[in-house]
């Protein structure tokens, strides 16, 4: 027998604005109701099997990270508190329960912000081709996991199906003027840096992540989507880092790991994922959770 999560929702009564990878938008009128899901993604493909309790802790960690993060860039939040949903919502409670939040509407840059600050994954691949990660240069003699000589902003396009794509500073303003690009960039880099001192203090490095930015109703700049979650990062566990070797990591790494033993194109349908790869990947991001929030809650006491 398979473990259940909640691959998509189906609030029927509710105008579904759209349906991501992960997250079911619905439209409230003045404001949005978004609902993470089980659902996982790797290689820009949604797998068939949800990872059960993920929605909740990609909420849980959301909502935390938004309250640390709020002096550097105002966010998208109105209330994740159910008690305060509309009548509408009424229904569906038991559903949303900690795995969803109403936010403001925003209208959303077409660019992924991402933040490096070490060489892992496909910047990895890239450098030992090309000495260089999403055409950034960097220096020679670099070694997996290495911390870069400096954070880097790569930012890309943005896939509803299909692959993201890494493009050029230059081609990000060309898309979305050279003023915000600029803005959105030094954003980026202010949130990664205050996320990964924080992170530190409770035993995580973050590798790499990415962030979402959108216009609000009056045009300000807000922070929109998920933050830092194992779902949009890569964490590791900084007690057994050691550049060279594969860290061990508290993010969709194990999951693109088995993927990458298959004999798998990368692209739909998905390969049915085994119970050990379904408990192993909820497992690692229950662990960033508890590393990054438990230990925080203990701190205040």
């Amino acid at each position: 027998m398979r473990t259940q999560g909640l691959h998509t929702t189906n609030f029927t009564n509710l105008p579904l604005w759209r349906r991501g990878k992960v997250r079911d938008v619905y439209d409230l009128g003045t404001s949005l109701l978004i609902v993470a899901t089980d659902r996982i993604s790797a290689y820009d493909v949604v797998m068939n099997d949800p990872i059960p309790g993920k929605g909740a802790m990609l909420t849980q960690l959301s909502l935390w990270w938004f309250e640390q993060l709020a002096d550097v860039v105002p966010n998208h939040l109105i209330t994740a508190n159910v008690n305060e949903y509309p009548e509408v919502c009424k229904p569906y409670l038991e559903e949303l329960q900690g795995r969803s939040m109403i936010v403001k509407k925003a209208a959303p840059f077409p660019v992924e912000c991402v933040a490096r600050g070490y060489l892992a994954g496909s910047g990895w691949k890239e450098y030992q081709v090309n000495q260089s990660v999403c055409n950034v240069p960097l220096p020679g003699g670099l070694h997996r996991a290495d911390k870069l000589p400096e954070t880097i902003f790569t930012p890309a396009t943005k896939a509803e199906e299909g692959h993201d794509e890494n493009i050029s500073f230059d081609v990000a303003a060309g898309i979305i003027g050279e003023e915000i690009a600029t803005r959105l960039r030094e954003l980026t880099l202010a949130l990664y840096t205050r996320g990964s001192e924080i992170a530190a203090r409770h035993g995580i490095i973050i590798a790499d992540t990415k962030f979402e930015f959108g216009r609000d109703s009056d045009g300000s700049i807000i922070l929109i989507d998920e933050v830092l979650t194992p779902d949009s990062s890569r964490f590791w566990l900084a007690s057994e880092y050691n550049p060279g070797t594969e860290p061990v990591n508290f993010d969709k790494q194990y999951l693109r790991d088995w993927l990458e033993s298959l004999d798998w194109d990368k692209t739909p349908p998905p390969p049915q994922l085994p119970l050990d790869v379904i408990s192993g990947t909820a497992e690692r991001y229950s662990e960033a959770v508890r590393m990054l929030m438990e230990v925080e809650e203990l701190s205040r006491n």
